[in-house]
């Protein structure tokens, strides 16, 4: 894969025992130099227009004036320093490179996948939260829609975290779909199956909100059941994955236990879905909290892009993630 970076992402300071700090990058980067066939891309950062595109260009000053004036908390858990404004610029612009690659040809051991930092997925119209400032995924979803390489973009979310502010985003927009498989109950407490859009965007949004302790075979009964179907119906131009590690079982702040072999087979599905429907894809790195848990999933979707075939699980998914996915086709008519 063409893995986007840079060590601008590296300048963003969360603090000794933030959860999101800047040795995530350096994990992964180490878990990916014992791999072959890795490249590394650095790109420009967003334009502030890019970001304001998707946000309120008053909050997208005031961030700017409060990362100026020296950060500090802009709330509980989301954290910024003189060097964070830079780097979410820069994380947004490696998400718009991925964009752009993908929709250029990159495909292949050639797919390309954003690992900046902060991530984005929280990032609402006119706020930050959620340890995001700008969202990465919908600056390059309208990126590509605004620069006339793509007329419908889906984003895929695999976070364990619900991406509530990618779905504010585009809550009433008939161009771009948004999935998310998330766990129940879990922060923000966003993502409600019956959450599905309005207006144009009505049937654009598409919620699965897993009971803790979902595992692999739950994850692929619902791409293979629900999210796939939905996509596929959609019939997009270009699919990004919003692409988060901490439903591992290992990851410390999240209660499903999907394996580093699952992401391959979350990948390799992806891949599939991707392919079928003559879409182009890109990852962008979200959340993952254990390091080598991250480390290893980032690395499984690169082995897969690289050639090594999946393990498939003999698991089969639970009773209730087979009934949640039959709501799911009942509200969506799929």
């Amino acid at each position: 894969m063409q893995f986007g970076y840079s060590e601008r992402c590296l300048d963003h300071d969360t603090g000794e025992r933030h959860p999101e700090n800047p040795d995530r990058l350096r994990a992964i980067r180490r878990g990916l130099a014992k791999r072959h066939g890795v490249e590394y891309v650095e790109a420009d950062p967003a334009a502030k227009a890019a970001v304001s595109a998707v946000h309120d260009p008053d909050y997208v000053d005031e961030l700017e004036s409060f990362v100026a004036d020296g950060g500090g908390s802009w709330d509980p858990d989301t954290v910024a320093s003189d060097g964070t404004w830079d780097a979410a610029l820069t994380s947004a612009g490696l998400a718009q490179w991925a964009a752009r690659a993908a929709l250029d040809g990159s495909t292949g051991r050639q797919t390309p996948f954003a690992i900046g930092r902060p991530p984005g997925h929280h990032a609402v119209t006119d706020d930050a939260m959620g340890f995001c400032f700008f969202n990465n995924a919908a600056v390059a979803a309208q990126t590509a829609l605004d620069e006339d390489l793509a007329d419908r973009v889906a984003i895929f979310d695999w976070d364990v975290h619900h991406g509530n502010g990618t779905q504010d985003i585009f809550y009433d927009r008939g161009d771009v779909l948004y999935a998310s498989i998330h766990e129940d109950g879990l922060y923000p407490d966003t993502g409600d199956l019956d959450e599905t859009g309005e207006g144009d965007g009505d049937g654009t949004t598409v919620n699965l909100p897993l009971a803790a302790g979902a595992g692999d075979a739950d994850y692929l009964y619902a791409v293979d059941e629900g999210i796939g179907p939905a996509i596929d119906r959609f019939d997009p131009d270009l699919l990004i994955v919003s692409a988060g590690f901490d439903a591992h079982r290992h990851d410390p702040i999240s209660r499903m236990r999907v394996s580093s072999e699952g992401y391959a087979l979350l990948t390799d599905r992806i891949r599939t879905l991707a392919d079928d429907a003559g879409a182009a894809h890109a990852y962008v790195l979200e959340g993952g909290y254990g390091l080598d848990t991250l480390a290893e999933g980032v690395s499984m979707v690169h082995e897969t892009y690289d050639g090594r075939p999946p393990v498939d699980t003999d698991e089969d998914p639970d009773a209730k993630t087979e009934s949640l996915v039959d709501d799911l086709r009942a509200e969506l008519d799929l």
